[in-house]
């Protein structure tokens, strides 16, 4: 990654599939998982996150605490569940955060497609992030069956 990129970020076009798990190219090194930053299902979850957040600031201000907090908590804790997952010292220690991650994933959906039906959101303002949310999904499930072979 380049030194110009904030904390989090990523570049577009460094996904790579050598390895059997879903990972970054690392500079150099494809394949190679040096942390939880490496894995590209991370990478995509932190970009939901990012995207959630920016809709959420679209709310009225009276779902600060209630529909906003909970979206904005259940998003926050996918990539938060795949990392802490990725430093477990076995794969279904590791399994079972990615089921967590899951579990939050399909919670953000729910509140998303709430919002929409709340009229806090339109559909087509929400529609890339839950293809994003799609994509996140599928991920984690590829990722979880890996592990539990």
């Amino acid at each position: 990654m380049s030194g110009k990129n904030r904390l989090g970020d990523r570049e577009q076009g460094t996904g790579y599939r050598g390895t059997g798990l879903i990972v970054a190219a690392d500079e150099g090194r494809p394949g190679q998982i040096q942390s939880h930053r490496d894995l590209v299902v991370w990478q995509k979850a932190m970009d939901l996150a990012v995207s959630v957040y920016q809709l959420a600031n679209h709310f009225p201000s009276y779902e600060i605490y209630r529909l906003s907090a909970q979206i904005c908590r259940a998003v926050a804790s996918v990539p938060a569940n795949v990392a802490e997952g990725h430093a477990r010292a076995t794969a279904k220690d590791y399994a079972n955060f990615l089921a967590i991650a899951k579990g939050s994933l399909m919670e953000t959906e729910t509140l998303l497609m709430l919002a929409v039906r709340l009229g806090y959101l339109d559909e087509s303002d929400a529609s890339e992030t839950l293809s994003l949310l799609t994509e996140v999904s599928k991920m984690l499930t590829v990722l979880r069956r890996r592990l539990v072979r």
